[in-house]
């Protein structure tokens, strides 16, 4: 019955070692992605949309789950005017990006940025 028992348990200790593993490797993959997130959101090309992207991505991002950093990556993907206009609020924000993280993304810039981009940082 012992040697049962040692068996099982050390079946479960090289389980935990591999979910252990596993988990590791999720966040160093998912570190990664944020990363390059990171950079693209600093790279823009428009004053204003770095001085909102970039420190919502460096902040905020570390928070943000596999999901949202897909429709955060979805947003990356629009023209820089675009985007700024949506997060501003001067234009109307497509259907595809009116979710929870462009509201974060509004909401931070008007925590955070506004008064850098009123100086005219542009």
């Amino acid at each position: 019955m012992e040697r049962y028992l040692n068996a099982s348990v050390k079946r479960m200790d090289r389980a935990t070692n591999l979910v252990a593993d596993t988990n590791a490797r999720l966040k160093e993959l998912h570190q990664e992605r944020l990363g390059r997130i990171i950079f693209r959101a600093w790279r823009r090309g428009f004053r204003e949309a770095d001085l909102v992207l970039s420190p919502f991505a460096e902040q905020v991002g570390p928070t943000l789950d596999t999901a949202e950093l897909d429709a955060f990556e979805a947003m990356l993907e629009a023209e820089d005017h675009d985007l700024y206009a949506w997060i501003i609020g001067k234009t109307p924000i497509p259907a595809e990006h009116d979710g929870p993280v462009m509201a974060r993304l509004q909401a931070f810039m008007h925590e955070h940025v506004a008064a850098v981009v009123a100086e005219g940082a542009g």
